[in-house]
């Protein structure tokens, strides 16, 4: 790692692992590794209420993690960063 990156890279880097450190997070990143899903889909992978689904969801779309597409009344979302993609599928392989 370099650490002659300005201090706010060092922020940004530690706010996206605050985000990635709830376990339900994990769990939703881990039900929308393979495929896109929406958050009934999710809900029933995850055990997680869609209340909650959406709340994660939705902190993680800001983190631009993931995004969604809209099909008539349902969203799909997948993961849109690589980085994370990857860590993803490199433990589902393990």
């Amino acid at each position: 790692m370099n650490t002659d990156l300005p201090p706010p890279i060092f922020e940004q880097l530690a706010d996206h692992f605050k985000t990635l450190s709830e376990p339900s997070r994990l769990q939703i990143l881990a039900a929308i590794c393979q495929e896109e899903r929406n958050v009934t889909e999710i809900c029933q992978m995850t055990g997680l209420n869609q209340a909650n689904v959406s709340k994660h969801l939705q902190l993680l779309k800001i983190a631009k993690i993931v995004a969604c597409r809209r099909d008539g009344i349902c969203r799909y979302y997948r993961i849109v960063n690589p980085e994370i993609l990857a860590l993803c599928h490199e433990q589902l392989t393990k």
